[in-house]
């Protein structure tokens, strides 16, 4: 789940359906989007009340599966969630898994910024480098004109590769979501609207983090896999951070051709290491 505010059901049914062959997959929609965006109130979307959510949900599903524990997977802004998550309640969490992990709010968007400033000016994109300078730099981790800054510099982003590799912003998010059948029509409807709703309300608060000064100890084992080319979360923070993390067990899996992504980009290497971590944990 990325974002705030962006689910990530319609793809795992698709582009990641193949999990269900091995595994029980479970993807929610985070309250304030898509199915749970109805009669989500602003003062409810923090970030303790999300990890009340994640505890009532794994032990629902604990019972209703016959298990003991789960296998948590977060994905971009869900790694911070899931970070937080599992700092707080490792009780039914055999490991953690952070697909774009998220390390310093306020120094991502600081290395997103210039990482796409940088790409502009060498191919001397005029356009490009006005809206990047109309919108930031960011000053703690916030945009001129809040979400819409953060939009477009995530656009300019996106054009040099930043966030994906292969395919555009709209064609990677927006069009899988209105084609998905996984999707109700008042899900997309919450998803349209609770994206914007869930990043305006919580994004000043979900930046305000630093986990090398706060979450580097850990009770479950701690691994993360990493788009070398991915300047959305910032891979440039990934190995400071891993080195300072002690755990019960660890691992730092990079994928040389992804940006944030490798689940998609590098499939068949996904599945390989995702396989090895479900072993070595079993």
């Amino acid at each position: 789940h990325g974002g705030p505010g962006i689910p990530n059901r319609g793809s795992l049914m698709t582009s990641q359906a193949y999990l269900a062959e091995k595994f029980i997959v479970v993807a929610y929609d985070q309250r304030g989007t898509g199915g749970s965006y109805f009669g989500a109130k602003a003062d409810s979307l923090t970030i303790k009340r999300m990890c009340a959510d994640i505890k009532e949900l794994t032990e629902y599903l604990c019972e209703k599966f016959d298990k003991k524990k789960l296998f948590l997977i977060g994905g971009s802004w869900g790694t911070e969630l899931g970070t937080f998550f599992i700092k707080e309640h490792p009780e039914r969490i055999i490991a953690y898994i952070g697909i774009g992990q998220t390390v310093d709010g306020v120094k991502n968007e600081e290395n997103s910024w210039n990482f796409a400033f940088e790409k502009a000016t060498a191919a001397n994109d005029i356009k490009s480098i006005k809206t990047l300078n109309e919108v930031g730099p960011p000053v703690k981790g916030v945009y001129k004109d809040g979400v819409k800054g953060l939009m477009k510099e995530r656009n300019v982003l996106n054009k040099y590769g930043g966030f994906t590799t292969s395919k555009g912003l709209y064609a990677s998010f927006v069009k899988p979501i209105l084609l998905s059948k996984e999707y109700t029509l008042r899900d997309k409807i919450g998803i349209i609207f609770g994206t914007t709703y869930t990043l305006k309300t919580m994004w000043a608060d979900i930046v305000n983090y630093d986990f090398q000064q706060t979450h580097t100890e850990f009770e479950v084992p701690y691994y993360i896999m990493q788009g070398r080319l991915d300047n959305t979360t910032s891979a440039a923070l990934i190995e400071d951070f891993y080195n300072a993390v002690s755990a019960p067990k660890k691992g730092l899996i990079w994928f040389e051709n992804s940006a944030h992504h490798p689940q998609t980009a590098e499939k068949d290497k996904f599945i390989e290491e995702l396989d090895k971590i479900i072993i070595n944990n079993a």
